[in-house]
């Protein structure tokens, strides 16, 4: 759990409704910190739609077909196919992709963190301390955007 992110989001009101866009381009930043671990094709595509939806280039229609695609897939992803399942991040980080897209952004940004750090080390989940470079990004990353 991302405590300083919490209170950050408490403080910017991040869960009102008018805060959406703030949402979609602080899920997006945190996916695309995880997107090399994505193996299901329609996922990348779905990351790319959001982005480019937070770029402007893209409109609500798309986002929603994007976010239909996305949860689709986190809800089907088959799991490692590995007999023990090390360093199988793409589980997470289909997840953070599929909460982005839906406007949860906190969610996204504990699926991105888990991700980043089970693809470290499938061990390394089990040590806090291995989340503080992944939660710093992601707190500084929060600040910024909602100074934009």
């Amino acid at each position: 759990m991302n405590e300083e992110l919490e209170a950050l989001a408490r403080t910017l009101q991040l869960s009102d409704p008018s805060q959406a866009r703030l949402r979609l381009a602080f899920g997006s930043g945190c996916v695309q910190r995880v997107r090399h671990l994505l193996e299901d094709e329609r996922a990348i595509a779905a990351v790319d739609t959001l982005q480019a939806y937070v770029e402007g280039r893209s409109d609500d229609a798309a986002l929603a077909a994007a976010r239909d695609a996305a949860s689709a897939v986190a809800r089907s992803h088959p799991g490692s196919r590995s007999i023990d399942g090390a360093a199988h991040a793409a589980v997470s980080a289909t997840n953070a992709v599929a909460h982005a897209l839906a406007g949860r952004a906190l969610e996204a940004a504990s699926y991105a963190a888990y991700a980043a750090v089970y693809a470290y080390s499938g061990s390394a989940v089990m040590d806090p301390s291995a989340f503080q470079g992944e939660f710093r990004w992601q707190v500084a990353e929060l600040a910024r955007l909602a100074q934009s």
